[in-house]
């Protein structure tokens, strides 16, 4: 069998839209009374959506995968036909497709209605598509069953649908198939159980329950960024969670993201929105009082719960909520700062991005949307001040067009983690139209009122996304000042126990988070069961260390024993416990900013 030729992602995209095929063809042939919906490439791979008369078992991916194997081997043509609308209704109505109907009732008049044949199977799609089965090689994958519903709306009926992935070559696939055992390993959903962060319940979708271990994880998270945010000049705010539906409206929020956002009536027939973005709050804040052009540029940040309608099927832990914390700041500055403030925002989500080990990073320009605010005029002016400080700061950026925020264009920041996957982070949005929808003003030097421009920056983004991208990056064992946990003290016999409570409280008296374990197990046992909580330290003290007034350091994330003086081990550990910009490196070099 020889293997498929994939020279552009062009040619990468048709094997994966092959595939589908491929898998809806196995699935028809397998199952004949089983509706199709939809089949599109994505990222890595391919997906096929069906209505089965029968919900199927995961057991039967590998019956429909060796029949996909069985259709390359066939190498059956692939065709492609076009067909005017009746006779394309009445094929799919004979053969019952209620999805490709619905289908074909959104293809404009205008538009030709193209069908492709493999087999005895025939799709309705635009293609492209490969000469023949035969093609598309056997270096595939069927991954996994899930949910889904029609076009994503909980309204329509649940489908069962199949993922695969798909490579040029076996060696390619097995290599994905490695990183997807690895990712199954740091799914930040399973350490988040073995770690005992956080958990979600159908109570509450979409919105964290925080464990106390979490908690601590993630009020650090936001105690480093109050920190850097505040050397930098930055003043934090708050602003309420509900605010009138007329604010939303003003700003453009309900026009554009109405659909997605709660609401609720008070008894005085009131609309009260929960708010799903912070900027407005800011603005508000900028409006109190008269502002000078001496004030500017005014930096106002925010650690503010915003609220999202998502869909249940698009739920995915940490990653995607429908309640989470950005760490909002908006800069309020005259159009001669946007330059110079653009670029101190710039390299302070590049060196936020260092200090927790993240040195991939890409910036994507994304400029005006084809729904916004505001006019081409005010959009132009706005893109070139973006485009100038890039051009200014040197740094490389590329081109992501139409995807900027429908009041402005922005910049963002993409890192990559360690199992070499993408991750959009950290936003600079410039800003023309809501200061002036919302009537903000400074008085300029001549005593006149200027609209300020308004930069919207996010570091982290979502905190809690944030948090679940650092726990799949470390696989749970996150630097020793974020570890929820720091020091477990394990005393090796009853006879140490009084010691090693001593020694946890001058550790505790230092500001780490320690716990004592007295329980009567052997040492082995406890290192294995604190390895699997990703407890970065674990100190034993035996006769020894008793005696000399010492501590045994276990790391347990690599295995590295040092025995110091116990004073001497709690003023290290306590340098350890600062924030990343304040980490001196130490001569065991095992605990560091990584």
């Amino acid at each position: 069998m020889n293997f498929p030729v994939v020279k552009t992602a062009d040619d990468l995209d048709t094997l994966r839209h092959d595939s589908a095929h491929l898998l809806a063809q196995a699935v028809k042939e397998l199952y004949p009374d089983t509706q199709v919906a939809i089949g599109p490439a994505i990222e890595n791979g391919f997906y096929y959506d069906f209505a089965f008369v029968e919900p199927l078992s995961v057991d039967a991916l590998q019956v429909i995968e060796q029949r996909m194997r069985d259709i390359v081997e066939r190498a059956d043509p692939i065709t492609r036909e076009q067909w005017s609308r009746d006779q394309a209704i009445a094929f799919f109505s004979q053969c019952n497709e209620r999805f490709k109907l619905e289908l074909i009732t959104r293809i404009p008049d205008h538009e030709p209605i193209s069908v492709y044949r493999q087999g005895q199977f025939t799709d309705l799609c635009r293609g492209p598509h490969g000469a023949d089965t035969g093609q598309i090689g056997l270096a595939f994958k069927l991954l996994k069953l899930t949910g889904a519903y029609w076009q994503g709306d909980h309204n329509q009926p649940m489908l069962q649908r199949i993922y695969g992935t798909v490579w040029p070559t076996q060696t390619e696939l097995d290599s994905h198939l490695k990183q997807l055992e690895e990712a199954e390993l740091r799914d930040h959903r399973r350490l988040g159980k073995e770690m005992d962060l956080f958990h979600f319940q159908e109570q509450a979708p979409g919105s964290v329950f925080w464990h106390a271990n979490g908690w601590r994880v993630f009020q650090r998270l936001i105690g480093y960024l109050r920190q850097r945010q505040t050397a930098a000049d930055y003043q934090e705010i708050n602003t309420p969670d509900v605010m009138d539906i007329g604010l939303w409206q003003a700003s453009g929020h309900w026009e554009k993201f109405g659909e997605h956002m709660f609401t609720t009536q008070t008894p005085d027939e009131r609309v009260f929105a929960l708010k799903p973005m912070n900027c407005p709050g800011g603005v508000q804040v900028f409006k109190q009082g008269l502002r000078s052009y001496r004030q500017l540029p005014l930096r106002l940040a925010e650690f503010g719960k915003v609220h999202r309608y998502e869909p249940s099927g698009a739920l995915h832990g940490l990653m995607r909520v429908r309640s989470f914390t950005q760490d909002d700041a908006h800069v309020f500055c005259s159009e001669q700062q946007i330059t110079q403030e653009s670029l101190a925002i710039c390299e302070l989500i590049l060196s936020i991005y260092r200090d927790f080990g993240f040195h991939d990073i890409r910036i994507k320009f994304s400029d005006r949307p084809p729904q916004r605010v505001g006019s081409d005029v005010v959009w132009d002016q706005a893109e070139q001040a973006l485009i100038q400080a890039m051009q200014t700061s040197g740094l490389p950026y590329t081109h992501n067009p139409g995807e900027g925020a429908f009041y402005g264009p922005k910049l963002e920041f993409v890192l990559r983690d360690a199992m070499g996957r993408d991750w959009q982070c950290g936003t600079l949005q410039v800003d023309l139209n809501l200061p002036a929808r919302l009537g903000a003003y400074y008085i300029d030097a001549d005593g006149n009122k200027q609209t300020p421009v308004m930069l919207h920056q996010a570091l982290f983004g979502s905190l809690e996304r944030f948090t679940g991208i650092l726990l799949e990056h470390y696989a749970g064992w996150l630097p020793f000042w974020l570890a929820p946990l720091q020091v477990v003290v394990a005393p090796i016999n009853e006879q140490t126990e009084a010691y090693a409570l001593a020694v946890a409280d001058q550790l505790s008296g230092a500001g780490l988070t320690v716990e004592t374990d007295l329980r009567n197990e052997k040492i082995g046992y406890k290192i294995r069961e604190h390895s699997l909580a990703k407890v970065p330290l674990l100190i034993v003290v035996g006769q020894r260390e008793m005696q000399d007034g010492q501590a045994t350091l276990r790391w347990l994330h690599g295995g590295h024993q040092q025995t110091l003086p116990l004073a001497q081990a709690v003023a290290e550990l306590a340098a350890q416990n600062r924030y990343p910009s304040s980490i001196p490196t130490i001569e065991s070099g095992h605990v560091e900013n990584r």
